[in-house]
C-alpha cells in the first residue's frame, strides 16, 4: 500500500492488484461502499495518519476512485466541507433578534415599575423575531461527537415541543436531523441554537439528508428527541 499527502485535506493511496486480492475486494466494493470496503478505508487512514501525518476530516470526505489497469487502484480521499452557512447565518440572526427582544421586554417591565419617560429609542426601534427578513430553513443536521451528547442536548429540550427529528449514526459521529414539524419557527429556532451548544451544524440541504439515508445507520426514524427523552 502506497500512500501519497497531497495537501492539508487531500491523500493518495495506490492499492496493487495483489494487496486487492489479499483483501478479497475490488472495484464494486469501493463504489457499492460494501463493509469490506469499509474496513479498508478505515485501515487506510489509519495509515496514512501514522506514515504521512494525515488529519481525517471530523465529518465527511468524498472518495475518488480510479482504476489502473493491470495495476490496481488510485484511491483519493478529500475533505468535504459542510454545506451550511445559510442555516448558520438565519440562526445568528434569530438569536441577535430573540435578545433584543428580551432586552426590550426588559426596559418595558423597568419602566412598568417605576421608571418614567419614553422607552430609549435603541429598544423602541428593536425589530421583533418576525419581522426579520432572513431565509426560514424547515430543519437543520447537526453532528455531535458522541452519543451522550445527542442525549444531554434532548435533556434539554421542551418536553412538549412538536419538532420531527431522527437520529443517525455515519463515521464515528452521530447526526440528528431537526425539522420543524408543528413547533413555532421560534420554538423551533430555539431548537437549533440550543443543538450548535453540543454539536456543529452539518448541513440544511437536501441531498446532506439523503447522504445520511444511503451511508449512514439510522438509529431512530422518527421522534428522535421525545424517545431519548424518556
Amino acid at each position: 500500500m502506497k500512500i501519497e499527502r497531497v495537501d492539508d485535506k487531500t491523500v493518495k493511496c495506490f492499492l496493487s492488484n495483489e494487496e486487492l486480492d489479499e483483501y478479497d475486494i475490488d472495484y464494486k466494493d469501493f463504489i457499492l461502499r460494501s463493509d469490506k470496503a469499509r474496513e479498508v478505508v478505515q485501515e487506510i487512514i489509519v495509515q496514512a495518519e501514522e506514515a504521512v501525518g494525515y488529519k481525517p476530516p471530523k465529518y465527511s470526505f468524498d472518495l475518488q476512485i480510479m482504476m489502473l489497469p493491470d495495476q490496481g487502484l488510485l484511491l483519493t480521499f478529500s475533505e468535504r466541507e459542510p454545506e451550511s452557512e445559510p442555516l448558520i447565518e438565519c440562526l445568528r440572526e434569530m438569536k441577535r433578534a430573540l435578545q433584543k427582544a428580551k432586552e426590550k421586554v426588559e426596559l418595558q417591565n423597568a419602566q412598568a415599575g417605576g421608571q418614567n419617560g419614553a422607552v430609549p429609542e435603541a429598544a423602541s426601534q428593536a425589530p421583533a423575531p418576525d419581522q426579520q427578513r432572513v431565509r426560514r430553513p424547515e430543519f437543520g443536521i447537526f453532528a455531535f461527537d458522541s452519543l451522550r451528547d445527542v442525549m444531554n442536548f434532548a435533556a434539554v429540550l421542551p418536553a412538549n415541543l412538536r419538532v420531527d427529528s431522527a437520529l443517525y449514526e455515519m463515521e464515528n459521529l452521530y447526526y440528528m436531523c431537526l425539522g420543524k414539524g408543528h413547533a413555532s419557527y421560534e420554538r423551533y429556532s430555539r431548537a437549533c441554537i440550543q443543538a450548535m451548544e453540543f454539536a456543529t451544524l452539518y448541513g440544511a440541504e437536501e441531498k446532506m439528508l439523503l447522504r445520511l439515508e444511503e451511508h449512514g445507520r439510522c438509529l431512530i426514524q422518527a421522534k428522535a428527541v421525545r424517545k431519548l427523552r424518556a
